[in-house]
């Protein structure tokens, strides 16, 4: 045996071992080395070179006889390359619905497996970064199911985690939180950073940084920063590029939320550095919407909105289409901002034609609200349409529970109302909201509302 004879290099490099079985005819022997390089690679977060070797091991398995110990080394090769084409390829790729799509089958061939559980996660995340948030949400429901019935705090904290970030997506903001917080009390570092190579996703993470942008939704922006500061922490402890690049993205979000311009800006460029170096072509699209959106807040408009439109059309192509809603939303608002405010009310046409197909529900309280502002800036002003979109942002909010949202869309119609003489009607709004909230007065919206009832107090 090839392996007795040459121990280290079967240890250091698998591939030979597996090109010489190979060569030798000896497929079983072949394909479980091709296996063990390609997860050799993994560890090291070689996605690339962790593909041809699982690819090749896959192939090789078609020309074995069908038998159950080659059904669950089949499983095995396609949950190991599944991470693998996430992070070349973005979450959205058909090739990683294929791969998970199979193994789901080869479960259902093999019987009960705990290789279930990655499996549906793997194609729970697909669906939601595919923008099938009803399909998502039930298999993130039946990951809940079968975490619970283990003792095992890492499954329970991915599926909390998982199903946590799709009904945030939904705008169930107080459901995502109760799964959320469940999820922060099982985060165990050492445990996240064993897991993270077998994962397109550190759990711990994911966790943490929807945590955040729920509770910026839910009013509570000092603790939302306190959770996204934890997020970054953790994905940088965790030696797993692909974890810290969506945590960046996601954090970088968050940012927006606050309205923080040049905290956007510095997580862009650390992006589009991390993203470029380990060749992820989805992140390197998100690093270049935010680069261009902090630019076009900066005055650069021309500038910063093409590098938007690059962005966007980069991660488009990788078939994520959970992002089109929001980040519609981002080149709506820059395209205002930039004085282009009919091409921003033609975006925002377009964008909420995107939720109403999606079914996604954050941000969409904020969509209508921009609406609401483009109305009122174009040559000849609409104020009628423009309040009932502001009413609309606000009916959303509420029913969301978006606290957020709400304060930030009753400064846009109390200012409306201030203009028509409508003083204490918009201070009556706007008061109870503000004095709603308990933290965050640093923040950008919260400072506006206080300047904005002084205003109309006087």
């Amino acid at each position: 045996m090839l392996e007795a004879r040459f121990p280290e290099t079967a240890e250091t490099q698998p591939e030979l071992v597996a090109h010489h079985y190979t060569e030798a005819g000896r497929g079983a022997q072949a394909v479980l080395y091709w296996q063990r390089a390609g997860q050799r690679a993994l560890q090291r977060s070689a996605n690339s070179e962790a593909i041809q070797p699982l690819t090749t091991g896959l192939a090789l398995l078609t020309t074995l006889p069908e038998t159950p110990a080659r059904a669950q080394q089949e499983l095995d090769l396609q949950l190991a390359l599944g991470p693998a084409l996430i992070a070349i390829k973005g979450h959205g790729a058909p090739e990683v619905e294929q791969t998970y799509a199979r193994a789901r089958a080869l479960c259902v061939q093999i019987g009960e497996t705990p290789q279930l559980f990655p499996t549906l996660l793997g194609l729970c995340r697909f669906y939601t970064n595919h923008s099938a948030l009803p399909t998502a949400q039930e298999l993130g429901e039946q990951l809940v199911r079968l975490a619970q019935r283990t003792a095992v705090p890492t499954l329970r904290l991915e599926a909390y985690g998982l199903l946590g970030s799709i009904l945030f997506l939904l705008g169930d903001y107080p459901a995502a939180w109760t799964h959320l917080k469940q999820g922060i009390a099982l985060i165990d570092p050492t445990a996240s950073r064993m897991l993270a190579p077998h994962r397109s996703l550190a759990p711990g993470a994911q966790c943490l940084y929807s945590a955040a942008h729920t509770l910026w939704c839910l009013g509570y922006p000092a603790q939302a920063l306190q959770r996204g500061q934890e997020a970054l922490t953790l994905a940088q402890a965790l030696a797993h590029p692909l974890s810290l690049a969506t945590t960046q993205t996601w954090v970088a979000l968050l940012h927006h939320r606050r309205r923080e311009v040049g905290a956007v800006q510095t997580l862009a460029e650390t992006l589009l550095t991390l993203a470029t170096a380990q060749v992820f072509p989805l992140f390197v699209g998100f690093g270049t919407c935010y680069r261009g959106w902090g630019l076009t807040m900066q005055g650069q408009g021309a500038a910063g909105l093409a590098q938007m439109q690059q962005g966007l059309a980069t991660v488009l192509a990788t078939g994520q289409m959970m992002v089109r809603p929001r980040w519609l939303a981002l080149l709506a608002e820059a395209t205002g901002y930039a004085s282009q405010v009919d091409e921003g009310l033609r975006v925002l046409v377009e964008e909420l034609a995107a939720f109403e197909a999606s079914g996604q529900g954050d941000w969409l309280a904020e969509a209508y609200r921009l609406q609401g502002e483009f109305l009122l800036r174009q040559a000849v002003p609409d104020a009628v349409q423009a309040e009932a979109c502001f009413q609309q942002a606000l009916t959303i909010a509420r029913r969301q529970e978006a606290k957020s949202w709400e304060l930030r869309t009753a400064m846009s119609l109390s200012r409306l109302w201030q203009q028509q003489g409508k003083r204490q009607e918009a201070y009556d709004l706007l008061a109870p909201i503000y004095h709603w909230f308990t933290e965050g007065f640093d923040t950008a919206d919260l400072q506006d509302a206080r300047a904005l009832l002084a205003e109309l107090s006087r």
